[in-house]
């Protein structure tokens, strides 16, 4: 695996630091299946530029966290345009950062990433639960013709029956999608925006507890007046502290192996969103690594 040194890479770190890694930052722009608004593609690049004005010191965990992590960032590398040879090698990229005993951290992107991503994690671990932020349910059998559409991300990985799904913020479902929902009700757990005052998030601790968790975060799950820059934004979603106590409550009490954050469609101009993100990733490796 190639790197970007330190300083070009996520955080910025002065390269005169020296650290063993635990994390592998992957940037992985696919963009091939966006159904409304584009730019995806250019979201890994513009989350590594923000996290340079990310404050490395955490008020929270009284630390300079990526100190205790070690943080690499692969180099970016051509993405094939058939989006089947993409996962597949998007796939091989996460197998090869988990036979080194690495955390892969993947910056996409679409949604479609994410069955690329989990199919190693699919085959090393007996189970696992897929820790899901979202605005959509993203359980169509397909879409425009497409079955490895943005839109049917988290049903191309629950294809695998290894994978229970816990989803949060999700405020957009087709009709066509409700029937998989129900058959499969044993291994979903949907926390829906509509019920977000009535959340209780200790059946949340209690359905995560010991359990291998992959966490894949749309950005769209957030609420559109903090997250517009998204492909296919939603009113009445996640705000800050509230994803951040749900993440802080998954890292504590779950073993989180790999994540993905998705779907970042940057606007020109307005850099705190993509700032938001890069905070959010650096926030999730810290959850993990210090809780």
């Amino acid at each position: 695996m190639k790197y970007l040194s330190n300083k070009n890479g996520f955080l910025g770190i002065d390269n005169k630091v020296n650290f063993k890694e635990k994390v592998v930052v992957v940037p992985f722009g696919l963009e091939k299946t966006v159904s409304y608004g584009g730019g995806t593609k250019n979201g890994p690049k513009e989350i590594i530029k923000a996290s340079h004005q990310v404050e490395l010191y955490d008020e929270e965990l009284n630390c300079e966290p990526y100190k205790k992590i070690g943080i690499k960032t692969l180099k970016p590398f051509k993405i094939d345009k058939d989006i089947k040879k993409a996962l597949s090698k998007m796939s091989n990229i996460n197998k090869e950062i988990l036979d080194k005993k690495l955390f892969p951290m993947t910056f996409g992107g679409e949604h479609s990433i994410t069955p690329g991503c989990i199919a190693p994690f699919v085959k090393k671990y007996k189970d696992i639960c897929l820790l899901h932020f979202d605005a959509h349910a993203d359980l169509r059998e397909s879409y425009n013709g497409e079955k490895f559409s943005h839109a049917s991300a988290i049903k191309r990985c629950l294809d695998f029956p290894n994978v229970s799904l816990i989803s949060f913020g999700i405020r957009n479902i087709s009709e066509s999608e409700i029937p998989f929902l129900k058959k499969n009700s044993s291994r979903i757990n949907i926390f829906w925006a509509k019920d977000k005052s009535k959340w209780n998030l200790n059946k949340f601790k209690k359905l995560i507890k010991n359990k291998t968790v992959y966490l894949t975060f749309d950005v769209d799950g957030l609420d559109s007046s903090i997250m517009p820059a998204t492909g296919t934004p939603e009113p009445g979603g996640l705000l800050w502290d509230e994803t951040l106590n749900i993440i802080r409550i998954a890292a504590k009490n779950s073993k989180i192996v790999g994540a993905d954050i998705n779907e970042l469609s940057p606007i020109k101009g307005f850099n705190s969103y993509n700032f938001l993100v890069a905070k959010l990733a650096y926030k999730i490796l810290s959850y993990k690594f210090l809780y």
